[in-house]
């Protein structure tokens, strides 16, 4: 890689030198739905209403109501763009990530001078500080709660064992120093130290780096059981990079932030206070999910009281539609990657690859190419879904594919399901399994048989074809010739 990706603006820089990857405007945009609104025909993509399609990232320079700010979205909206920015094949950014965790480097500690996020600080102490001022946050619908930090790394410490960890979650700008923070049912790590906090009766302190390495954004979104309770994923980040991710201690809170976060916010998630998150808005709505709804606003949520916020000098704003193909490469690469691990350990050499399709945003559905090497492999590729569901238990539907159809091309995956799958034996239903609260088919209103919201039917799809029968399946085969003689700088 020519340009060695180390933060934000690296990343940005690599992408300037790439054709189609970045485009950039000085037009004024304002920031409550119509940036998200231009970005959603530009290159949002994934599960965003249509039209959208995958298109470059993009840079705004002239942000209304904030002068002098800039706002990136789109940073990994592209399998293609984030295989540039982690200088991998996009097709084996699974196994790379699968790599990383199994060889995890821990964080870097750096000194004040090499904290470039603290270049420039304002405490909220100062009578004029006012978060939304500061951060330019844009909302992605005019129905949204309010404006929101859709990319910001949260980290903090479990209370009682030291123990650090980072995840991403909805923050939504309250109040001038407020900012309310949603947790996804389940024990995520940040959920563990919060209410241990809580049930202590103390604040948890909490930073929010916003715009860094790609590599941290997502190793952030690895989830339990790949990375149990205990488990830094910056850790995977730094394998990634092959050196430790610097942190560097915060000004008014004791707690670590990411040292060269164009953005950090400084502040406490306080015990037993609440607050209706659409409490400015009263739409009842939150913001768009990656499932391609909004969801709805929860009527009581933790708050971050923030101390302070820090940034470098002329720092950009990074952020992401919620059902874009951004989400579906921070969610679904990870969930790749912890389903090769957990089925290779039971059956190595039958998973060829892995799909964390966009139509499931990344987390609800996925393609497994398995391929069957002796008689007795037949059946086991049914096994190796189940293993899926274990290694990433958000996940809905899962397609099974012979190696000779690509993961990718899910009109490749549907071709094999027109003529390699009978419904009446190939579909294996699991009723009643928990899954994920933003899929509103999850629910009792739905179909009676479901007990609570959030409870799903998870279904494989097999599309592979019986070990005995592969004889009759062979695709046509053509000749394997380079194109690019024919057509000068021609790529498959």
């Amino acid at each position: 890689m020519a340009n060695k990706v180390t933060d934000f603006r690296s990343a940005v820089e690599l992408l300037e030198t790439i054709p189609g990857q970045l485009v950039t405007t000085d037009v004024e945009v304002e920031p409550r739905a119509q940036l998200s609104g231009v970005y959603r025909h530009i290159g949002a993509g994934g599960t965003v209403m249509r039209p959208t399609k995958e298109g470059p990232a993009m840079i705004f320079n002239n942000v209304k109501g904030h002068p002098g700010a800039r706002v990136a979205i789109g940073m990994l909206a592209s399998r293609t763009r984030v295989g540039h920015l982690l200088d991998c094949d996009p097709r084996r950014l699974g196994f790379l990530l699968n790599d990383a965790v199994k060889n995890p480097i821990p964080v870097q500690n750096v000194g004040a001078n090499e904290a470039v996020c603290q270049e420039v600080v304002y405490k909220a102490d100062d009578p004029d500080f006012d978060i939304r001022k500061l951060i330019p946050a844009p909302t992605n619908t005019e129905e949204d709660a309010g404006p929101y930090i859709t990319m910001g790394m949260c980290y903090a410490s479990d209370p009682e064992t030291g123990e650090s960890d980072v995840t991403i979650h909805r923050l939504c700008l309250q109040s001038k120093d407020e900012i309310s923070m949603y947790f996804v049912p389940g024990a995520r790590h940040l959920t563990v130290f919060r209410e241990k906090a809580e049930k202590a009766g103390k604040p948890l302190p909490i930073s929010i780096s916003i715009g860094v390495d790609p590599a941290i954004e997502i190793a952030a979104c690895f989830e339990p059981p790949t990375t149990p309770l205990g488990f830094n994923e910056l850790t995977i980040a730094g394998a990634i990079r092959g050196e430790g991710v610097k942190m560097a201690d915060c000004l008014t809170i004791p707690e670590k932030c990411i040292a060269n976060a164009e953005y950090v916010i400084e502040g406490e998630l306080l015990p037993d206070v609440r607050v209706r998150e659409d409490q400015h808005s009263e739409s009842g709505k939150a913001m768009p999910e990656f499932p391609g709804y909004t969801g709805g606003a929860q009527a009581a949520l933790p708050i971050i009281k923030v101390k302070a916020v820090t940034t470098r000098k002329n720092p950009i704003m990074q952020t992401v539609i919620g059902p874009s193909e951004e989400h579906v490469s921070m969610a679904g690469i990870p969930t790749e990657a912890s389903i090769l691990s957990m089925v290779d350990k039971a059956m190595p050499g039958r998973v060829q690859n892995v799909y964390a399709a966009t139509p499931g945003g990344g987390k609800y559905m996925a393609v497994i190419q398995f391929k069957k090497l002796i008689p007795s492999d037949e059946g086991r590729q049914r096994q190796a879904a189940l293993i899926a569901f274990t290694a990433f238990p958000e996940l809905k539907h899962v397609w099974l594919v012979d190696e000779d159809v690509d993961p990718f091309d899910i009109k490749d995956v549907i071709w094999a399901m027109n003529t390699r799958f009978q419904a009446d034996h190939d579909v294996i239903t699991i009723p009643g399994v928990r899954c994920h609260p933003l899929d509103p088919s999850n629910d009792p209103t739905c179909d009676p048989s479901i007990r609570d919201h959030g409870i799903a039917c998870k279904t494989i799809f097999d599309c592979t074809v019986p070990y005995d029968q592969k004889h009759r399946f062979q695709r046509s085969k053509f000749m394997d010739v380079d194109a690019s003689h024919w057509v000068p700088g021609f790529e498959d």
